[in-house]
C-alpha cells in the first residue's frame, strides 16, 4: 500500500511515471524512482527470498542495504539487494531464489 496523500506529518507525495514490471511472472505497476522493495511490498509480495539453511522467509529489515534480507534476481542477475535499486521499466523481478554460492 501506498502513501496516497498529504498530511502535517508528510511532505506532498510525489511520484515518478508509471512503470510496467513482472514479479514472479505477473504484471505489477511500479513508478520511477521507487526501489524493487517497495513496489514489491506495494503488490502485497512480502516474502523476497528464502534462508539457504532452513528455507525460512526473508523481506527488507534495515531498508539501507546493510543486512541482505531483501535479495531478489533482476533480469536474471541473482542477489540484488531490493531495498537499493530503483525499478526499470520492464524489468524481471524474481523471488525466492536459492541463493548460489
Amino acid at each position: 500500500m501506498r502513501i496516497t496523500r498529504k498530511s502535517r506529518l508528510l511532505p506532498e507525495v510525489q511520484k515518478g511515471r508509471p512503470v510496467k514490471i513482472t514479479v514472479d511472472g505477473k504484471i505489477v505497476e511500479a513508478y520511477e524512482g521507487e526501489t524493487i522493495a517497495a513496489a514489491l511490498l506495494s503488490a502485497g509480495v512480502t516474502i523476497f527470498r528464502l534462508s539457504q539453511k532452513n528455507k525460512e522467509p526473508r523481506s527488507l529489515y534495515c531498508g539501507m542495504g546493510e543486512c541482505y534480507e531483501c535479495l531478489v534476481t533482476v533480469d536474471g542477475v541473482h542477489a540484488i539487494r531490493s531495498c537499493l535499486t530503483q525499478v526499470a521499466e520492464a524489468m524481471q523481478i524474481e523471488t525466492c531464489q536459492e541463493l548460489k554460492l
